[in-house]
This record gives C-alpha cells, sequence and structure tokens, in this order.
C-alpha cells in the first residue's frame, strides 16, 4: 500500500502547510536530509494549550502530538516537491511536552506522532526519538514536536 494509500485509509486529509510564526522557514533541505521546524499542537484550528501534569492528560496529549505528526508529514510533502514517494526514511523525532516538574509521560505523549508515521511510512517510517519535558512552550502550546527525514 502506497503512503497515500495508507493515509486514505487512516481518512486522513493533508492540511495546507502553515506559514512560520517568526524568523524561520518550515524545513530546510542539505543534500538528501530535510528537516522540518517544530510544530505546534493544534485543536480545532487553534493553538492546543496546556501543561501536562496541570490541565491536560497523557491521553489528551497523545492525541495532540498524532495531530502534530499529520500536520508535519503535509510540510514533508512539501519538502519533496509534492510527493511522499520520495521519502527514503523518517530519521528523528524530536518532541517536547509541556510538563509540570513531576509529570513523566512525555514518552507515551510522543508516541501519538510515532505511532501515526509508523502506520503512514511502514518500514521507512521507523525512527529515532527524543521525548523532553519543558517548563513552557510558545504559545502556551501543549506540544511541540520537529523532524527529520531523508529523501530522495
Amino acid at each position: 500500500m502506497s503512503v497515500y494509500e495508507k493515509l486514505q485509509a487512516l481518512n486522513i486529509t493533508l492540511p495546507a502547510v502553515a506559514a512560520p510564526a517568526a524568523a524561520y522557514v518550515m524545513y530546510a533541505q542539505s543534500g538528501n536530509t530535510v528537516y522540518l521546524s517544530g510544530h505546534l499542537s493544534k485543536k480545532d484550528g487553534k493553538i492546543w494549550v496546556g501543561q501536562l501534569g496541570k490541565d491536560i492528560t497523557t491521553e489528551e496529549a497523545k492525541l495532540a502530538a498524532r495531530g502534530i505528526a499529520v500536520d508535519l508529514i503535509a510540510t514533508l510533502q512539501a519538502a519533496c516537491g509534492g510527493d511522499l514517494k520520495r521519502v527514503k526514511r523518517v530519521v528523528k523525532l524530536m518532541s517536547l511536552v509541556n510538563s509540570t516538574p513531576d509529570f513523566i509521560e512525555q514518552h507515551l505523549v510522543t508516541n501519538g506522532a510515532s505511532e501515526l508515521i509508523g502506520e503512514v511510512f511502514g518500514e521507512q517510517g521507523k525512527h529515532a526519538r527524543s521525548a523532553f519535558g519543558v517548563a513552557q512552550l510558545p504559545l502556551g502550546a501543549c506540544v511541540e514536536i520537529e523532524m527529520i527525514a531523508e529523501i530522495e
């Protein structure tokens, strides 16, 4: 099954790529490696605000991370000139989770993105990963994730 057939089977329509909110670009390419800027969690088109361990649950944030993965795939498609078949491998995800000092489930939150990337890209979606708890994220977002991928 192709990447596009998998997206269709998952009932996922890729959104338009967001414009940068500050002095950066949404992705940069060096050789065959594409670096995608951090994407913030969104709910109903607005930043999904919250802090894990305080006012948002692990399961809610896992959904937020899954939503970020959809946005990352859309940006990756743009980086590939509109053709996700050019993706050789998703190399790494880095996840930042807005957390209280005692929250310890950042890895479970990040699974929301990792699992979807695996479903969509199969073997090429198996990636290295880091998940960090941070005191705050831009605009109060509950999760921010960036991606590194290799393309043809």
